[in-house]
C-alpha cells in the first residue's frame, strides 16, 4: 500500500508531467486556444481592476468635495466598468469550466485505457501495491483537473495584479508598497510552517474515506450473502472501524486548520487597517485627496492578495498536493504492473496448439510445488480432461494458462487471446443487454440473433430471454440470474465466439454431469477443442486424453482413444 509521504519536488515534477501530456495530446491544440483566450480575458480583467481603482478614487473625491456633476459622471463610469467586468468574468469562468472538462475527459479516458490494458487492474489488485484506484480515477482526476486549472489562472491573475497595482501603489506611497511585499512574504512563510502537516493528512483522509465507502459498496453488492450468514454485526464492526479511522484523521486536519485559521483571519483583518495607518496622515496634512485613501486601500488589498496566494489557498493547495501525489502513484503503479516482477514462466502466443514445456508452478506463500515439470502438447481436436486429487493443481494450470502470474519455471505455448477462451466457475457478466454479453466479436456472423435463440432453446434457457425482456434490454445479470444460468450464458458467449480452444474449470461441480455432457457435445459440434478441469473421473470417456494431477505435484498423462 502506498502510504509514504511524497516529497514536494517529486509532486511538482509529476504535476508538470501531467500538464505536458495533456498539452501534447490530440486535444492540446484546442486546449491551447482556449487557454490563450483565458489569458486575454484575464488581461482585460486586470485592466478593468486598475480602471476601477481610479474611477473609485475620483468617485469618492467628488463625494468629499460635494461636486454633483463630477459625482454623476464618475457614477456612470462606475456602472460601465462593472458591466464590462461582469461580462468578461462570466465568459472567462465559462471557458475555464469547459477547459477543465476537456482536460478531465482526456486524462480519465487515458487512465481508464491504461488501467484495463495488459491486465493492469488485476496485477494491482493481487499485489496490493495501490489502494482504491477507482476513487483515484473517478474523483481525484476530477479534482486534479479543476483545481490545477484554477490554480494556474489564479497565479496568472495574481501576476497580472502585481504588475498592474505595483505601479499604482508605488505612485501613492513607496513605503506602503514595501510594507505590502514584506507583509505578504512573512504571512506566506508562517502559513506554510503552520500548515505543512496538512499535505500528508489530506492524503491519508482521501484513502480512509475511500476505504469506508468501499466497505459500504461491498455490503450492497453482497447483501444476500450477508443476510444468509447473519454477519451483520461483523459488518457493522468493520465499517465502524473504518469510520473511526477517517474521523480520527479528520480531527487532526481540523486541529491544523484551526491553528492556520487563527493566523490567516488576523492576517486578513490587518490588511484593511494598514493602508489607512500609513496614508491617513498625508490626507490630514492636506497633501492628498480623500479618494486616494480609498484607492490606496483597494490597491494594497489587491497587491497583498496577489502576493498572499499561498495564505488564501493553503487548504486547497494541501489537498491538491495530495491528489497530485495519489494520481501520480496510480500512473506509476499501472506502468509497473505492465511488467510483472516474476517473469520466470515464459508464455508464447500465436500458435495453433496448447502445450506445457517443463512447467513448474509454485505456491506464492511457501514455494511448495503445485505441479512439477509438466510437459504435454494438446493439438487442435484433442479433448483433454484434467483431474485427480490435487484440485489446486488443476486451478493453477487453468489460471497460469490464462496469463495469471505464478512463481515457477518453464514455458506455456498457447493460441492468441481470441483463439483460446476460459470459462471459470464464477464467470463475470457485465451489466448490459443479452446481445452484448453473448456476442462480443465479429465471429458471430451476420445474423447472430437467430443463433442466440436456437442455443438458448437447446440449453433450456428460453425463460432467460423472457426474463431479460428480449435481446436489447439492459440488465444486471448477477441479480437477475442464478449462478448456473450465468455460467451457461458465459458458455454461449464462448460458443458464438468460436475460438480454437476452450478451457473449462470444474463445470461438473456447478452444472452437473448431464448439462456438462451437453456443453461438451456442442463444443465438439462447433469444432472447438476443449480442456476440462473436472472433479469426477466419470468424464474420461468423453475425452481423448487425461492428465491426472497428484498431491505432491506429480502428474500422469494417459491416452483415452476409443
Amino acid at each position: 500500500m502506498d502510504t509514504q509521504q511524497v516529497p514536494f519536488k517529486v509532486t511538482a515534477v509529476r504535476f508538470v508531467r501531467a500538464v505536458k501530456v495533456f498539452m501534447t495530446s490530440e486535444v492540446g491544440g484546442k486546449a491551447a486556444l482556449m487557454f490563450a483566450g483565458l489569458v486575454a480575458l484575464f488581461l482585460t480583467l486586470s485592466g478593468l481592476n486598475v480602471a476601477n481603482s481610479y474611477v473609485g478614487r475620483n468617485f469618492m473625491t467628488a463625494i468629499a468635495n460635494r461636486q454633483t456633476p463630477e459625482f454623476m459622471r464618475q457614477a456612470i463610469f462606475y456602472i460601465g466598468v462593472f458591466a464590462a467586468f461582469t461580462i468578461v468574468a462570466v465568459v472567462s469562468r465559462f471557458i475555464e469550466e469547459r477547459l477543465a472538462l476537456l482536460w478531465r475527459e482526456f486524462l480519465t479516458r487515458r487512465a481508464v485505457s491504461l488501467y484495463l490494458a495488459d491486465r493492469a487492474y488485476y496485477h494491482l489488485d493481487v499485489s496490493g501495491q495501490l489502494t482504491h484506484p477507482d476513487q483515484r480515477i473517478a474523483e481525484d482526476m476530477r479534482v486534479f483537473t479543476v483545481t490545477t486549472l484554477s490554480f494556474i489562472l489564479m497565479i496568472l491573475n495574481s501576476s497580472l495584479t502585481i504588475i498592474a497595482f505595483s505601479g499604482v501603489l508605488w505612485s501613492i506611497s513607496p513605503l506602503l508598497f514595501a510594507v505590502a511585499v514584506v507583509y505578504a512574504a512573512c504571512g506566506s512563510y508562517l502559513t506554510i510552517a503552520l500548515g505543512r502537516p496538512l499535505i500528508k493528512l489530506n492524503y491519508d483522509q482521501l484513502d480512509k474515506e475511500a476505504s469506508f465507502r468501499s466497505g459500504l459498496i461491498q455490503v450492497r453488492e453482497n447483501a444476500e450473502a450477508i443476510m444468509l450468514a447473519h454477519c451483520e454485526e461483523q459488518q457493522i464492526s468493520r465499517l465502524m472501524r473504518r469510520l473511526d479511522d477517517a474521523v480520527a484523521n479528520f480531527r487532526k486536519v481540523t486541529a491544523i486548520n484551526r491553528n492556520v485559521g487563527f493566523f490567516t483571519t488576523g492576517y486578513n483583518w490587518l490588511i484593511q487597517i494598514i493602508p489607512a495607518l500609513i496614508i491617513a496622515p498625508a490626507y490630514i496634512r492636506g497633501n492628498i485627496d480623500f479618494g486616494v485613501i480609498t484607492q490606496s486601500g483597494a490597491a494594497f488589498a489587491m497587491l497583498v492578495g496577489a502576493f498572499s496566494l499561498v495564505i488564501t489557498q493553503f487548504q486547497s493547495i494541501s489537498t491538491f498536493a495530495a491528489v497530485v501525489s495519489r494520481l501520480s502513484s496510480l500512473m506509476e503503479a499501472i506502468e509497473r504492473s505492465g511488467t510483472p516482477a516474476d517473469a520466470s514462466i515464459e508464455i508464447v502466443e500465436g500458435k495453433e496448439r496448447l502445450a506445457y514445456e517443463n512447467l513448474t508452478l509454485l505456491h506464492a506463500t511457501n514455494g511448495v510445488p503445485i505441479v512439477k515439470d509438466v510437459s504435454i502438447s494438446i493439438p487442435l481436436g484433442t479433448r483433454v480432461l484434467i483431474t485427480g486429487p490435487a484440485q489446486d493443481a488443476q486451478a493453477a494450470l487453468f489460471r497460469a494458462t490464462a496469463g495469471i502470474s505464478f512463481k515457477g519455471s518453464g514455458r506455456i505455448i498457447r493460441p492468441a487471446a481470441d483463439d483460446i477462451l476460459f470459462l471459470p466457475q464464477r464467470p463475470y457478466l457485465p451489466t448490459g443487454t443479452l446481445r452484448q454479453i453473448l456476442v462480443r466479436n465479429e465471429r458471430a456472423g451476420k445474423n447472430p440473433d437467430d443463433r442466440i435463440v436456437q442455443i438458448l432453446r437447446e440449453l433450456n434457457l428460453e425463460h432467460v430471454l423472457e426474463q431479460a425482456g428480449g435481446l436489447n434490454t439492459e440488465q444486471n445479470w448477477e441479480i437477475l440470474l442464478s449462478p448456473q444460468e450465468q455460467q451457461l450464458l458465459a458458455f454461449i458467449n464462448i460458443l458464438i465466439a468460436a475460438p480454437q480452444f476452450a478451457f473449462l474449470d470444474r463445470l461438473d461441480a456447478t452444472l452437473g454431469l448431464e448439462r456438462l455432457h451437453t456443453i461438451m457435445q456442442m463444443l465438439s459440434e462447433s469444432s472447438i477443442t476443449y480442456i476440462n478441469n473436472a472433479e469426477t473421473a466419470a468424464l474420461r470417456d468423453y475425452h481423448d486424453a487425461v492428465l491426472e494431477c497428484g498431491e505432491d505435484g506429480g502428474w500422469v498423462r494417459t491416452v483415452n482413444r476409443a
